[in-house]
């Protein structure tokens, strides 16, 4: 997203009595503050719809940097942000992921509120946001990245290979580019380009990088993973999201000057609960959920919509990937022989169950259905059908067969050949790699691995 001074922006009524109320408090009038913010009185004029009220007075953006400038506040201050910032371009290589997750996003404020907090207590430094697999942690990243446009961003992901440190150097590289009109960046590394970036921060003005999932970062050596700066420059910010760690996992030194501070999910049981209820819900109104939830809760034995709300809540555990999983399975009747009680209890409890729903604990085995899957496991990037037959060595109506059973599980991308499909959450990966899952299903990773390497190295393509 380039943003130019020269584009023009233009105040609506409440803004601009924002603006009167600034001014007059400062103890300025309109020329004073002209004066001071080196404008001409027409530009106040202008914003203040008092110039010509026949025409369109919109301002050039520099124009306002300098009254907000003159008057100690940020343009913001008088301007919505939808207003002031130009539309919103998110980066295409997230773009989707961001969509996705922010689709039916609710709560998590107390997050928003400790990180806003942090940076007005602080004039630059790391915010960590901690918790377990499917807690929310990426969904909260990329709600922040969506409502501040200004917000640079990069979300690892193993299963897609994005998560090396010379990809996100290159990615966040082109996003501070491409919006601060850098020159002779190419070349930068980062601790370059945050001193570059600072150089054209006005006094209000913060930069704030958005890094996800700091844990699936794939890096050899002892360094800060992404060789994040020890020291960063003034008004320079990094929110961080990863799973819990121990110290020999952090990798991220920090110099006693740079302010730190972690909020860890896990912590926050109360308010994570009252987010998991809200966004029960939210679905229980939804018109693509609420007609098979209502039904089911109907079939349940005096089973209130309060009721349902209070014991999904409790058998979620505060994860919400379990919500975004079951919510919509109970609303497509995958549970209609299934009483509140035999539902299935946290996230694990849920892949476990349907694990076994889909027979794969059955004797004897089936071996090609559990092949299929953990070769999908194996694949680094989203495949088609005949591609996923190729890889596990199984025919199309098999591989169709678990893809349908799986859709929940399965993000699928159209494609102008044929659909591709890649497993939608790391923590399923990390139940098909329990020792006991592993064990249970008869198969040998390093195997599978082996065979999908194999096959790459003949030039199949994902």
């Amino acid at each position: 997203m380039v943003m130019h001074d020269s584009d023009r922006v233009q105040l609506d009524e409440q803004g601009q009595a924002r603006l009167i109320k600034a001014y007059k408090e400062a103890g300025l009038s309109q020329d004073k503050l002209a004066d001071k913010a080196e404008i001409g009185v027409d530009t106040i004029k202008r914003l203040l719809n008092t110039k010509d009220k026949n025409k369109t007075n919109r301002v050039k953006r520099l124009g306002v940097k300098k009254i907000a400038k003159a008057l100690d506040i940020k343009p913001t201050d008088i301007f919505d942000k939808k207003d002031w910032y130009p539309p919103q371009q998110l980066p295409p290589a997230f773009e989707g992921l961001i969509k996705d997750k922010t689709h039916l996003f609710c709560g998590r404020q107390f997050v928003f509120n400790a990180i806003e907090k942090f940076f007005s207590n602080t004039t630059h430094g790391y915010f960590t946001v901690i918790g377990d697999a499917g807690m929310g942690k990426s969904a909260i990243a990329a709600k922040y990245v969506l409502d501040n446009p200004d917000a640079i961003c990069f979300f690892n992901s193993r299963a897609e290979g994005m998560n090396r440190p010379e990809l996100f150097l290159r990615k966040i590289r082109q996003q501070l580019t491409t919006r601060y009109q850098l020159s002779d960046a190419q070349d930068a590394d980062l601790s370059a380009l945050l001193a570059k970036v600072r150089e054209k921060l006005y006094a209000y003005e913060r930069l704030v990088i958005v890094v996800d999932a700091l844990d699936e970062v794939d890096q050899e050596g002892a360094g800060n993973l992404l060789y994040l700066p020890t020291i960063l420059p003034d008004r320079v910010y990094f929110i961080l999201t990863r799973r819990p760690y121990n110290q020999n996992q952090k990798r991220l030194q920090l110099s006693p000057a740079t302010p730190s501070q972690e909020l860890d999910l896990r912590e926050k049981s109360k308010q994570s609960n009252g987010d998991v209820k809200e966004y029960i819900w939210q679905l229980l109104n939804h018109p693509d959920y609420k007609p098979g939830l209502s039904q089911w809760i109907k079939q349940q034995h005096s089973l209130s919509n309060q009721k349902f709300v209070e014991e999904i809540a409790v058998k979620s555990e505060n994860n919400f990937m379990y919500l975004r999983c079951v919510l919509p399975a109970i609303a497509d009747g995958f549970y209609n022989d299934k009483p509140l009680n035999e539902l299935p209890v946290g996230l694990q409890g849920y892949y476990e169950n349907h694990w076994q729903l889909m027979g794969m604990t059955t004797k004897p085995l089936p071996r090609d259905k559990i092949k299929i899957v953990y070769a999908m496991c194996a694949l680094r990037s989203a495949a088609s059908r005949k591609i996923i037959a190729n890889y596990s060595k199984q025919d199309e109506f098999t591989v169709q067969e678990v893809l349908d059973g799986w859709q929940q599980f399965l993000q699928k991308r159209e494609t102008e050949q044929a659909p591709r499909y890649r497993f939608y959450h790391e923590s399923f990966r990390d139940f098909l790699h329990r020792q006991d899952i592993v064990q249970a299903a008869g198969v040998i990773l390093p195997n599978i691995s082996a065979e999908v390497a194999d096959n790459i190295t003949e030039g199949l393509e994902l």
